[in-house]
């Protein structure tokens, strides 16, 4: 009964949006039947959907038309102050309960349980949560109620949590940000946002008056600019009850403040900013002219759907132009783009961007100029707008057969636009009908026009930045000049769209055959053998209707490489497969591939080589060409070559001595122990790199087919998968080489290192590496050990160096684990912090792995983190990627990990004493780096 009224529901839409009907642009956009909206007598808004991707998952939110934007002076800095406070005490959760409540069901902070602030508004979120237990979904409720008006706000949760905040406002002072604190002023002249960056002032931060916060809080954390929205696997009735009985309850905010819409006012002038700093490595250059954006009515009708397309194949084909120029020998510059899409709220924006090289920002400038110069009087090409058709198409029609597994989030993102910006919230059925009935409507000279539209003087800044030093910038004047050069220029020609090639392969492959075959019963999975050698494994898995996945594995790397070779074999990979394949050069590949959903890469690590593929089932025979091609016939283009390495070396000449870089550098030497085969990227490395030494590379690792076992999972029946494997795969030349990688004996240092290195830092702030490192038997067992080791330890950082101490924004806790070349686990703790409180910090990371080598963890912190691990297995089961790992495990490792005793057992047998033996194998005796990067003028 349910496909027939959807059949008849589909009938009724091919009859309003009929594809042979005349469509009314400016007919209203149907809202999505599917979720469900509601409003509440206190002016609350609901949301809710019932959604099976992920199974037995839900996701809560509450968004919150508030943000940075409607703080006073006073002020400044607590929208995002308490979007904190809401994790710091309710009515109903005191203290951290929210947090500690929801750990114990495997919905972990930060992961699961995260919120953040903008300029306009203010959204949490409890993602993945288990829906079987109904109390568990009637706490997340309760929480959101808690958060609409429930708030604590104590005196001293308020001052724990000025530390936090002072350590995120430090680490978020990255020289990006200070380049934004100097050129939002001038961009948004006028408005808020010229004068709002939502992290605040720092003095603010540290002194305002507790009742300031609450005061914010109840002015504008109101029912009527708010939205509850649940989405999952959900009985949506019952939830809309509950939400209906629950925050009913919260009283109306008595004689409200209108929220405001925050104007940017015109000008007609240019305005001009540039923007430096010290720890800039390069300069780019920037023309963003502003518009007001559709009004919601405007936005909820056909024609603005239009627009949409127009923009994007406008902003699709603009930047295929701008990348056949990176294709040059010399381009003349590093790297450009021209789109128009949102600005802020309310407004849009055209923005041309370019980054020069260094000291070369007239040439830069003019060359992205003629571009954009080059649309405007010429317009696109029809060629140009049917390749643009046809790749937004196959895009469309891989995600309609897809349609049912966007997840919980991906809704969410409709309903905020919804809530905050009144945008549409169409139902994928309506939306795929409706572009394609308006595809055919666009034309080239549709697209064309918006340049004339877009490229206007009123509302326009040029932006500049860069390094404070060694660099010289063009003046607002010169700028302007080049402008007006260009756009009088009498050379620019109109753009020649150059389309070679049929077929991906010209001639006529031998193929092979299959010669073995047998079942793998455990995996429902066939392993093929056929006769050139080659090893193929298939495993139908249909759960993601339009994707196939391939990877071929083979053992070697760049572990087979002397030192001399070592940086061409890092690279080859990377570099060789920019230069396309076969007869196909990067921008005639991509031309070729027009409408084609089927992808191939390759990549050289330390101690293998892959070949990574992708594509839906309509387009896998393309996925199995790449593959051909990718084996026996690579390009090395010389012209290519010389302008990527042009890049690299510019690129590389601008790194020097920021400190990023060489902290970067730094780690990386230490942690290698300065081992011959561990190279900075530097002059030296670059000049190793030659055309021959990628070409040896490359042929000497993706080549014989007998020493590669090729792993096919996806949506593709056996019999279809087996043929282009005959084809394809038994096409590629063998060999019969068996090749294993080599242990070139990279190993950490041994015993305790300490270093501090100081670096020329804008803003003070120190980073804490710890990192423990420990020879020890590989095993299921140890590797679990190890990230329950791990999730327990950042519990702790979390509550002692983060809340208790407010030291930190947050500590980053990393388990690693080899196999291969040598057995080892590894833990790492990494945070920055204020200089002064680094030396005591750092004792508390030591602390903790004392405490957890003499004293086993907590029962209910085991819980925690164990909830957790067993949530993320159970989510990743069905996709492909997780069957492709579950199969390249068997075959590579010789482990079976959907054996309940590789993962459920080990776990239900797991106790807190078996954690404080791991902690104490891993600790006790460890090889210790304990770096520290501080201030130069300390």
């Amino acid at each position: 009964m349910k496909r027939l009224f959807l059949l008849y529901a589909l009938l009724c839409a091919y009859n309003t949006w009929g594809l042979h009907a005349q469509i009314n642009l400016q007919q209203e956009l149907p809202q999505d039947p599917k979720t469900i909206v509601g409003k509440l007598p206190n002016g609350i808004t609901y949301y809710l959907r019932h959604n099976t991707e992920p199974a037995g998952r839900a996701s809560f939110y509450i968004i919150r038309n508030a943000g940075a934007l409607l703080e006073e002076d006073e002020q400044n800095g607590l929208a995002h102050f308490l979007e904190h406070m809401a994790f710091q005490g309710t009515t109903a959760f005191p203290g951290k309960g929210i947090i500690s409540g929801l750990e114990k069901h495997g919905v972990a902070f930060g992961q699961n349980v995260n919120a953040y602030t903008a300029h306009n508004e203010t959204v949490y979120n409890l993602s993945s949560v288990p829906t079987a237990s109904e109390s568990l979904l009637d706490t997340c409720l309760l929480i959101l109620h808690d958060w609409s008006y429930y708030l604590t706000l104590e005196d001293k949760e308020i001052d724990d949590e000025r530390g936090v905040i002072s350590e995120e406002w430090r680490t978020r002072r990255t020289p990006s940000f200070r380049i934004q604190a100097q050129t939002f002023p001038v961009l948004f002249k006028g408005s808020k946002y010229a004068v709002r960056d939502v992290i605040g002032s720092l003095d603010v931060i540290k002194n305002f008056k507790y009742q300031t916060i609450r005061d914010f809080y109840h002015k504008w954390y109101r029912s009527d600019l708010e939205a509850i929205a649940v989405v999952g696997d959900i009985d949506v009735q019952v939830m809309e009850d509950k939400i209906k009985k629950l925050f009913s309850k919260i009283p109306v905010v008595e004689n409200p403040v209108e929220r405001p819409f925050f104007s940017i006012p015109d000008h007609d002038e240019t305005n001009y900013v540039l923007a430096t700093d010290k720890e800039v490595s390069g300069t780019s250059i920037a023309a963003t002219v502003r518009f007001r954006d559709l009004s919601a009515a405007e936005k909820n009708t056909v024609a603005y759907l239009k627009e949409v397309l127009i923009a994007s194949f406008y902003n699709s084909m603009l930047n295929a132009r701008i990348s056949e120029i990176m294709q040059q020998e010399t381009p003349p510059f590093m790297r450009g783009n021209i789109g128009f899409g949102g600005l802020v709220r309310g407004y849009a924006a055209y923005s041309i961007n370019v980054v020069p090289k260094p000291n070369e920002e007239a040439l830069a400038w003019e060359a992205i100029l003629k571009e954009n110069e080059r649309v405007k009087r010429f317009g696109f090409t029809d060629s140009e707008l049917a390749r643009a058709k046809t790749n937004m198409l196959a895009g469309l029609e891989s995600a309609y057969k897809q349609k049912d597994k966007v997840d919980n989030e991906g809704y969410m993102e409709d309903i905020k636009s919804h809530f905050l910006e009144q945008a549409p919230m169409l139902d994928f059925e309506t939306y795929y009908l409706l572009v394609k009935q308006l595809m055919p409507l666009i034309t080239a000279g549709d697209v064309s026009d918006k340049a004339k539209v877009w490229n206007c003087t009123k509302n326009r800044t040029i932006t500049i930045s860069g390094p404070s030093e060694g660099e010289k910038f063009l003046t607002k004047e010169e700028v302007l000049a080049l402008w007006d050069k260009v756009s009088n220029a009498t050379d620019i020609q109109a753009y020649e769209d150059k389309v070679g090639g049929t077929s991906l392969i010209g001639e006529e492959l031998k193929g092979g055959t299959v010669v073995s075959s047998k079942r793998l019963p455990r995996f429902n999975a066939t392993e093929w053998g056929l006769s050139n050698g080659a090893k193929v494994v298939y495993r139908r898995v249909d759960y993601e209707k339009d994707n196939v996945s391939l990877t071929a594995y083979s053992e070697g790397g760049t572990s087979l490489y002397d030192v001399d070779m070592l940086p061409a074999a890092e690279n080859a990979s990377s570099i060789v497969s920019s230069f396309g394949v076969g007869d196909f050069d990067p921008v005639a590949l991509q031309k070729m591939l027009s409408g084609k959903m089927a992808g191939c890469g390759v990549s050289i690590s330390g101690l293998s080589e892959t070949l990574s593929g992708s594509s839906t089932p309509k387009d896998m025979e393309t996925m199995f060409q790449l593959l051909y091609l990718r084996f026996e016939k690579p390009r090395f283009d010389k012209t290519l070559f010389a302008s990527m390495m042009t890049r690299n070396k510019l690129s590389l000449s601008q790194m020097k001595d920021k400190p990023q870089q060489i902290m970067q550098d730094s780690i990386r030497m230490i942690m290698g122990n300065y081992h011959p085969r561990v190279l900075l990227l530097n002059d030296n490395y670059l000049e190793q790199i030659t055309l021959d030494k990628l070409e040896k590379v490359y042929r000497g690792r993706i080549k014989d087919a007998s020493d590669f076992t090729f792993f096919i999972v996806g949506n593709a029946e056996e019999e279809q998968v087996r043929l282009l494997a005959e084809k394809y795969i038994g096409s590629l030349k063998s060999e019969y080489r068996k090749e294993t990688w080599k242990d070139n004996q990279v190993r950490g240092s041994k015993g305790k290192v300490v270093k501090e290195i100081k670096l020329k830092l804008e803003v003070p702030k120190t980073t804490v590496v710890t990192s423990f490192s420990k020879d020890l038997k590989y095993s299921l067992y140890n590797s679990l050990c190890n990230s329950i080791l791990e999730g327990i330890l950042q519990l702790r950082y979390t509550e002692n160096i983060r809340e208790k101490e407010g030291g930190t924004y947050g500590v980053s806790v990393k388990a690693g684990i080899s196999r291969i070349p040598n057995s080892t686990c590894s833990m790492t703790m990494q945070f920055d912090c204020d200089p002064d409180k680094a030396d005591f910090l750092k004792t508390l990371v030591y602390a903790e792995t004392e405490k957890i080598m003499n004293t086993a963890p907590t029962q209910e912190e085991m819980n925690k983190v164990i909830a957790n691990l067993r949530k993320i297995n159970e989510q990743s089961k069905n996709h492909n990627s997780y069957w492709m790992s579950i199969i390249m495990s068997y075959y590579i490792e010789g482990v079976d990990l959907t054996d309940p005793k590789n993962f459920d057992y080990i776990l239900d047998k797991m106790k807190p004493r078996d954690i404080q033996k791991f902690a104490e194998k891993l600790f006790k005796g460890a090889n210790i780096t304990d770096l520290m990067f501080k201030p130069e003028n300390m």
